[in-house]
């Protein structure tokens, strides 16, 4: 696993060992940089159940403002931390080590406003998308031109809509799938 582009491009990545996480493979990324790179510089990101933090220390590499970086696994969050440090990132980067939820509830009370989140619980916990996509429609997370990603199984669908947040976009690669959301 690789940087795409950007300021550490090539740059290798750790993932946390185990079957637990599965990593956003390079392409999937790439083409998920490729449809937001525009958008990307000095932005806020907000990536939630971040396993090695690839999505997160992509946005920063392409010019991200900072990045929350949200796992529950203690070893993925040391995997995070671990590559942080040896790329050099010592600012602009939080590693929240909590349950998605309790990390959304605390940012949202901290009035962090994020202009993309991306989520990629494990497929087998099909009921986080729901919760965290209902979640982000009511929240102050959300600007009104803020983009939620979720990365899916191709033979599960999330839904179209989450009250006021409505996907409005969806790229499929191999079995991995991309739905975009937004208010």
């Amino acid at each position: 696993m690789r940087v795409i582009a950007g300021k550490f491009k090539s740059r290798k990545l750790e993932a946390p060992a185990g079957m637990q996480t599965r990593p956003t493979s390079d392409r999937l990324r790439e083409t998920l940089f490729n449809v937001v790179a525009p958008l990307v510089a000095d932005s806020v990101w907000l990536d939630l159940f971040a396993g090695s933090g690839a999505i997160g220390i992509e946005a920063l590499s392409r010019g991200a403002r900072s990045v929350y970086f949200v796992e529950s696994a203690s070893a993925a969050a040391r995997t995070i931390r671990k590559n942080l440090h040896t790329l050099g990132i010592n600012e602009g980067a939080e590693v929240i080590e909590r349950d998605a939820g309790v990390a959304l509830r605390m940012l949202d009370s901290q009035a962090v406003a994020c202009d993309f989140v991306f989520l990629d619980p494990p497929y087998r916990k099909m009921g986080d998308y729901e919760q965290v996509l209902g979640f982000l429609s009511q929240s102050q997370l959300l600007a009104p031109e803020s983009q939620v990603i979720a990365e899916h199984d191709k033979h599960f669908d999330p839904g179209d809509e989450f009250n006021s947040l409505r996907r409005h976009r969806t790229l499929r690669q191999g079995d991995a799938v991309l739905s975009f959301y937004r208010r």
